[in-house]
């Protein structure tokens, strides 16, 4: 039995007794149940139809509902604007592109040609003198034999490379010898 103010659920809840428990969890429950039932299709024709039995027993068999097509249909239509922004994002990149390059293409041909084919030309000279000097000259024996010295110990002693501190002073001196050359011939 339900108190007069029923409709206010909260009031109503409170005013209730423990002999009126019952009634409170019935009220507490109302609307979590579908309101409709839930009714299959059944699909009767007066006249014949250009529907063959298959697709009558088909329809009545499946499982889908106005939701879950709705829910499908939603995902297609979401999975076709993804792909649509895709191509969108996709043209206009390219669009932006093109003008970047029309940009800079203009610049170049505003710019006076006489100077960028001055630059070009400081860039191959200097490129020839740095070619120049990138030849590799064979090291002296003595900075050789100190190198190959101090590998053979390394090698020897892999797990005690401190053992080859002695080829390491040697080929330390003969670097410094060349340096000292090379300093000489440079300043004079």
């Amino acid at each position: 039995m339900l108190p007069i103010n029923a409709g206010n659920f909260q009031e109503g809840y409170h005013e209730l007794g423990i002999e009126h428990c019952c009634t409170a969890i019935e009220v507490d429950t109302m609307g979590s149940s579908e309101s409709k039932p839930i009714s299959s299709h059944v699909w009767k024709a007066s006249a014949p139809n250009g529907i063959s039995q298959d697709l009558v027993d088909s329809l009545q068999s499946s499982n889908e509902t106005d939701a879950s097509r709705s829910k499908i249909i939603e995902l297609q239509i979401q999975a076709r604007v993804a792909e649509e922004l895709k191509n969108l994002q996709k043209k206009e990149s390219e669009a932006l592109k093109i003008a970047h390059e029309k940009l800079s293409n203009a610049d170049l041909k505003d710019d006076n040609s006489t100077s960028q084919y001055t630059v070009s030309k400081e860039i191959e000279a200097m490129r020839q003198k740095l070619e120049a000097r990138k030849q590799v000259r064979d090291l002296p024996e003595g900075v050789e034999g100190a190198r190959n010295e101090v590998i053979r110990c390394l090698r020897e002693h892999d797990r005690r490379p401190l053992d080859c501190w002695q080829e390491v002073e040697n080929f330390k001196a003969e670097v410094k010898k060349l340096e000292k050359s090379w300093v000489e011939k440079v300043v004079s």
